[in-house]
């Protein structure tokens, strides 16, 4: 069984009941040679038992055309055999329903031809899942869609242990999008968690831990997964779009009012320092207040000329 805990979530999918082996094979061209070289002579030979025949050869032009049928037979039978296998590519053999092997080595090659050859490519391969809307951990619903490298690493489980396996790959993956997109907060909102937008390359290696874990059994490897598309859903995009310009701008404040409040601080330092002037602790508030003022304020400050003194 293949049991992959996530979370608390446990994948659980039945153990695979066949697992691919070699096939023996000989070489595609001697053997290509061979059932030529049968068909030719046998070709050869009836053509010599008919005319033996004709010219009242009796039983001895019988047995030529019976051997030369014979030859005939035997060299398409053995052509039935050769097989080409390109790179990147496999061929898992049956015999009568029966696995008999993989035959992954690139090349002309020759098995028994009464066996069926069915093609399967062990080239990496990409599936991009459909923007999915979901609901979060929070219970927002959000957009997301992702990219799956995968690639067959076991034929044999690949053709006999699911009906058809890039239909499974498919919907398994967006089956473990769906699940992690649901165990995860769109954004963390500063609390010290795991979300989907600040921890991308964390939640990518757990997608891709869950989406191997239920494809194993199929004789599938995932590569990679990554999300390749995250947003919220269209009916409260425009909501968070605010919350977050709040938080955005909530950050700029309160970086602003650090920064006028070193300033500050740096001013009074400078004027007691250099003895400038002498400010009592009334005048160093208004001081610290008109500073703040225009340090702080989002609009340029207005000079105001003072005609009179801080006490009339």
């Amino acid at each position: 069984m293949t049991d992959t805990s996530l979370h608390g979530t446990v994948v659980d999918m039945p153990a695979p009941h066949t697992s691919e082996h070699p096939v023996r094979a000989a070489n595609g061209f001697v053997l290509l040679g061979v059932a030529a070289a049968l068909i030719l002579a046998g070709a050869g030979l009836l053509a010599l038992g008919i005319i033996t025949l004709a010219r009242g050869g009796g039983q001895g032009g019988t047995w030529l055309v019976v051997v030369a049928s014979l030859m005939i037979v035997v060299g398409s039978v053995l052509t039935g055999g050769l097989t080409a296998v390109a790179p990147g590519e496999a061929r898992v053999v049956q015999l009568l329903g029966r696995y008999v092997g993989t035959l992954r080595t690139p090349g002309f090659q020759w098995v028994n031809p009464f066996t069926m050859r069915r093609r399967v490519s062990t080239r990496i391969r990409n599936h991009e899942t459909e923007v999915t809307k979901v609901n979060d951990a929070d219970g927002n619903p959000i957009q997301i869609a992702t990219v799956v490298v995968w690639q067959v690493q076991d034929t044999a489980q690949a053709m006999f242990e699911v009906d058809d396996f890039l239909e499974f790959v498919a919907i398994q993956a967006e089956t473990a999008v769906r699940h992690i997109a649901g165990i995860y907060p769109y954004d963390s909102h500063g609390e010290p968690r795991l979300s989907l937008r600040d921890n991308a390359d964390e939640i990518n290696e757990r997608l891709s831990a869950e989406i191997g874990a239920r494809v194993s059994s199929a004789g599938v490897k995932v590569i990679e997964s990554r999300i390749i598309h995250l947003a919220y859903a269209p009916e409260i995009a425009h909501a968070m779009l605010r919350r977050q310009q709040a938080g955005a701008v909530v950050a700029a404040r309160q970086r602003i009012v650090e920064g006028a409040v070193g300033m500050v601080e740096t001013a009074l330092a400078k004027l007691a320092e250099h003895d400038v002037v002498e400010l009592d602790e009334e005048r160093k508030a208004a001081m610290v207040s008109n500073l703040m003022v225009v340090l702080v304020g989002d609009r340029d400050t207005q000079p105001v000329v003072n005609a009179g003194t801080l006490y009339q």
